[in-house]
């Protein structure tokens, strides 16, 4: 068994059991009916939870016995990964979050090893227009449109696809 590589998961679980509290005075600003502010961190958090949770439970079955045939993430492709992160957080304002979420998803799982040009068109465009249809049409969230050109393209796609 190999607790020693569950730990990192398990601490993961922990930080999100710790916060998840904070997030319950967010809703004291809600309107009666809504979902409130804190609802989405608090969503946020409980993935993390089950995601950590579920590695760190693959982790304890897997052991030392299959610890050879992992290849660890290397720095360079570790920093891309949160540099891509960051860029994606400072563009959206500017371009959009259609624009720059399609161009995320493509850069993010190419830099992840697929190669496939239909692979990476298809995940982009099936990814972007369902977070849309998913925040905008369902939740009504506001996205970011983009300024200029770019928010006449956002309005122009949302047009399209009847989100408003």
């Amino acid at each position: 068994m190999s607790l020693p590589r569950a730990a990192a998961p398990l601490l993961g679980v922990i930080v999100a059991a710790v916060l998840y509290p904070a997030t319950r005075s967010l809703d004291e600003v809600a309107r009666e009916g809504s979902l409130g502010p804190g609802f989405w961190p608090r969503l946020a958090l409980l993935g993390l939870a089950f995601a950590c949770a579920s590695k760190a439970v693959e982790e304890w079955r897997r052991g030392a016995r299959h610890h050879a045939e992992r290849e660890p993430i290397s720095l360079p492709t570790l920093a891309a990964g949160i540099a891509l992160i960051v860029a994606y957080a400072a563009l959206t304002p500017l371009l959009g979050f259609p624009l720059t979420t399609a161009a995320f998803i493509v850069a993010f799982m190419t830099l992840a090893g697929l190669r496939s040009p239909a692979g990476l068109a298809a995940s982009a465009v099936m990814g972007t227009v369902g977070l849309i249809y998913v925040f905008v049409r369902i939740v009504y969230l506001p996205l970011p449109k983009g300024d200029g050109p770019f928010e006449t393209l956002t309005v122009t796609l949302y047009r399209a696809l009847r989100v408003f």
